[in-house]
């Protein structure tokens, strides 16, 4: 491994609070407390000036993860400019798919998935080409790649035309999600009803596939449930869709609402065609929701046996699991058992210790 000091991309602190930033955020905070325990060495997180700019803040102690603003410039411009002359003479690890191209091979960057590739109309093209071009000429750099599943490893390795052998996998953490209690006031506003809803986690975005969902709404209106949906979305990045799903959209929630809702819900209903990893079903594991998720790809490698998995193209396949969710003795005890154990075998602080392996091939 590189001698010197780790220096962590801080930019993710200047953006809105997505699946992205969620990580990179999660992933400090299990660094500051793994070199409280000596178990990592010193590391610095770089930052542009956050003055009136913070959006998002990892989870640190004292002592840890040191914190330091350099340059004076803002987003792209201080990326690829500020950061790489400030984290000379050590390793720089970049944990939200960019990364500075003059910091060559002196760097890790984590890319989540090949999404730009595989699934365009969900971005926007200003940051499709952006995110193309710029993960292209990383790799041809030399850049050391870590990512979050085998599914993404084999798909960014397709993509940008590299031998698999050359991008890690680190997967991510569940944990988080019980670190503050629940918060059952968002139930109480929203007149939802233990057991008696199925729910969303996720934007209005293409991949998440929301639209597929309207058959197993009038499944459940039948029933007396409805479907309730959180989340937003960074319109500077994604494409909305407009689907017209009925639905209570409930927005944004805090962790503390989100374990409330998890605890509560039948079980989350997880329609996207594509995901890195997928947070949310793993959350829901962590809160013992059980989950029903769409078919193949990295959902079904993470929660393997955890989960009831239908064909997100068949919206019968859909409505033929929530019911046989609902009205199989005993199933979602067994779910919840198998979920929970699951859940227990992902944290952050792992996810940074398999990090760590990816920083010593620094060359």
């Amino acid at each position: 491994m590189k001698t010197g000091t780790i220096f962590v991309n801080g930019r993710f602190l200047s953006q809105p609070v997505t699946g992205v930033q969620r990580f990179s955020a999660e992933i400090v905070g299990a660094i500051d407390r793994l070199i409280a325990r000596n178990e990592w060495p010193e590391t610095c997180l770089l930052t542009p000036n956050l003055e009136g700019e913070r959006k998002t803040d990892p989870v640190t102690s004292p002592g840890g993860v040191s914190a330091r603003p350099v340059g004076q410039r803002h987003g792209h411009l201080w990326e690829q400019i500020d950061l790489p002359r400030a984290a000379r003479g050590g390793t720089l690890l970049s944990l939200g798919n960019t990364a500075p191209l003059m910091a060559g091979r002196s760097q890790v960057v984590v890319i989540h998935d090949a999404g730009v590739f595989d699934t365009p109309s969900s971005y926007s093209w200003k940051f499709r080409l952006w995110y193309k071009s710029l993960q292209h000429a990383l790799a041809k750099a030399g850049a050391e790649i870590a990512t979050v599943s085998e599914f993404s490893r084999r798909r960014i390795a397709t993509s940008l035309g590299i031998d698999p052998a050359r991008i890690s996998v680190i997967y991510e953490g569940a944990d988080h999600i019980l670190r503050n209690p629940a918060d059952p006031d968002i139930l109480e506003r929203n007149q939802l009803q233990p057991g008696q809803f199925a729910l969303v986690v996720g934007s209005r975005v293409a991949h998440k596939n929301l639209a597929a969902l309207a058959q197993v709404a009038t499944v459940l209106k039948r029933r007396g449930m409805v479907i309730a949906i959180a989340g937003g979305s960074n319109k500077e990045v994604f494409q909305a869709t407009g689907d017209r799903l009925e639905a209570l959209r409930l927005g944004r929630t805090t962790d503390a609402e989100l374990r409330a809702l998890y605890e509560n819900a039948a079980c989350l209903l997880f329609p996207s065609r594509y995901e890195g990893f997928g947070l949310p079903p793993v959350e829901a594991m962590a809160c013992g929701c059980p989950v029903l998720a769409s078919c193949g790809g990295a959902v079904e490698e993470v929660c393997g046996d955890s989960a009831l998995y239908f064909d997100s193209d068949l919206p019968q396949s859909i409505s033929s699991q929530v019911e046989r969710l609902l009205d199989e003795p005993g199933l979602a005890d067994e779910l919840k058992v198998r979920g929970l154990q699951r859940a227990g075998e992902l944290s952050w602080e792992a996810s940074a210790q398999r990090l760590s392996h990816s920083l010593r091939r620094v060359s």
